[in-house]
């Protein structure tokens, strides 16, 4: 998600400046999305040169808050009603970081993948006690993303599951076949004729 929407979703609740647009951002994702100050008001400076939004005056303890225009809620509304697609999405690091792996000299790929998995299992450790700290009256949206992280970390951990056991099967293939090359019994050389009529090996 881009911070632009996320702004417009906040906007479209009611006017509000830059400050209070940061704690409410923060506030809705479970502070698992921190922003700066700057983001916030380079993003909001785009909006109104988009004409999604516009600045109002200052007010008495001079705050400039902003509200949300007609065009800015049809671009969130179409946002809503849009789905995420798969190549909307930042690059898998990870996925790339692996394949970079397996191609550079001296990098042991299965370190890799260990040191990584290592790091996700205290991750989702995390998330779950987290969780089970969570009561009846926290806010849903919170509980919500912190579900979508758990399940992105567990995909994560099975995947790299996934990884070791294919890289032990390559391995295993790699050295079966080098064996068997090895192993293998050298061809007879083929007997040339000799002028006499008789065959001579070459």
């Amino acid at each position: 998600m881009s911070i632009k929407y996320g702004l417009l979703a906040l906007l479209e609740r009611g006017q509000a400046y830059g400050y209070q647009l940061r704690a409410s951002f923060e506030e809705s994702t479970g502070a698992t999305w921190p922003l700066n100050i700057g983001q916030v008001y380079t993003t909001l400076a785009r909006l109104e040169r988009d004409e999604l939004v516009q600045a109002l005056g200052e007010n008495p303890q001079g705050q400039r808050p902003y509200e949300i225009t007609m065009a800015g809620r049809a671009a969130l509304a179409t946002w809503f009603a849009t789905p995420v697609s798969g190549t909307e999405r930042p690059r898998d690091e990870l996925a790339i970081k692996l394949a970079l792996a397996l191609s550079t000299p001296g990098v042991d790929i299965r370190a890799v993948v260990q040191t990584q998995r290592t790091a996700s299992v205290r991750a989702l450790q995390e998330y779950t006690r987290l969780k089970s700290r969570a009561t009846g009256g926290d806010d849903i949206s919170w509980l919500l993303i912190i579900d979508a992280m758990i399940f992105r970390v567990e995909a994560e951990v099975r995947w790299l599951d996934h990884c070791e056991a294919s890289l032990l099967r390559h391995q295993r293939a790699q050295r079966e076949a080098s064996a068997a090359t090895a192993a293998a019994p050298e061809e007879a050389p083929e007997p040339m004729p000799s002028t006499t009529g008789e065959t001579t090996p070459r």
